[in-house]
């Protein structure tokens, strides 16, 4: 099933190849950007890899693929090790020697952890065992572990993904409205988190005879505008808790009015969409339309 899946997805990217002399520009762009996607989603290290999400508790857990463990693994050793999260949030690892496992590709018996959140430009810490990995997330304090496998069932058994035909008319030049100071934005998670974002402006259009703003934030500093989104098509032919999409900068900088570009064409699903060990953003009220919004990626037909 995964190589039926993978060679789908390779005839995907094929036939914008096929396509590409017939169509215009900004056709081509898209279809690319598309193919693009398919190809992040369905990597052996992509959202569909995910075979986990286990909430960790201060203590000390026992972690491998038995029963008898604390944590169970859907892959892997029997026994793997232990991990102890501490009173400070600092974390530890302690393998068992007969596991295999690595971290950070070095066979080692103990190792100090460090989760997405505190990690540098090199990531955080990767446990792997045999064909399967995990690393640690921080989601507002509570830590987890994200569990990554290639043979994962959504990924063996990717359905494709079904989109609205290309609009250009849903490429929409924006006014920018600057914001000074950044304003304060709650986002709230399908893990029940909430995180307050700052929203450096908003940008503000016209669809339909009706006008519409919507307020993004950057990921990371100096990073594309991300909009977080629902509209009237969210829970019937798209995925209901939100889409997301990026728009580049505007030219004069964020701290002064422009225009900047929204291209609905690219708003794509959440990994929540896909996978159930995910831990996506909900679409604010702010960001929630008046307008079925046509354009961009529909709900997955293996949505769980």
């Amino acid at each position: 099933m995964l190589r039926a899946s993978l060679f789908l997805a390779a005839i995907t990217l094929g036939a914008v190849a096929v396509h590409a002399a017939d169509t215009d520009p900004y056709t081509r762009q898209i279809e690319q950007w598309r193919a693009d996607r398919v190809a992040r989603l369905t990597a052996s290290d992509g959202w569909l890899s995910l075979i986990g999400l286990e909430w960790l508790h201060e203590g000390t857990h026992r972690v491998g693929s038995a029963a008898d463990n604390d944590i169970v693994l859907k892959a892997g050793p029997a026994h793997l090790g232990t991990l102890t999260l501490a009173a400070d949030g600092s974390m530890r690892i302690a393998l068992d020697p007969a596991s295999g496992a690595t971290v950070d590709g070095r066979a080692v018996t103990d190792a100090v952890l460090v989760d997405d959140m505190h990690a540098g430009a090199e990531g955080p810490s990767t446990v792997r065992f045999g064909s399967a990995s995990f690393y640690v997330i921080d989601r507002d304090g509570r830590k987890a572990l994200r569990v990554k496998d290639p043979a994962a069932p959504a990924r063996a058994h990717f359905l494709g993904i079904e989109s609205f035909p290309i609009d250009p008319s849903w490429r929409i030049e924006a006014d920018w409205v600057p914001f000074q100071p950044a304003h304060k934005l709650p986002i709230g998670s399908v893990i029940g988190t909430i995180e307050d974002v700052d929203v450096p402006g908003k940008a503000v259009f016209q669809r339909d005879g009706q006008t519409f703003e919507l307020l993004p934030y950057q990921e990371e500093p100096g990073g594309e505008l991300f909009f977080v989104i629902a509209d009237r098509t969210s829970g019937k032919e798209t995925y209901g808790a939100a889409r997301f999409f990026y728009a580049a900068l505007p030219a004069g900088g964020l701290d002064k009015p422009g225009r900047v570009e929204l291209d609905f064409n690219k708003a794509y699903n959440p990994p929540c969409a896909f996978t159930p060990f995910a831990t996506c953003p909900l679409a604010p009220p702010e960001n929630r339309l008046d307008v079925a919004v046509t354009a961009g990626e529909k709900k997955y037909r293996g949505d769980h």
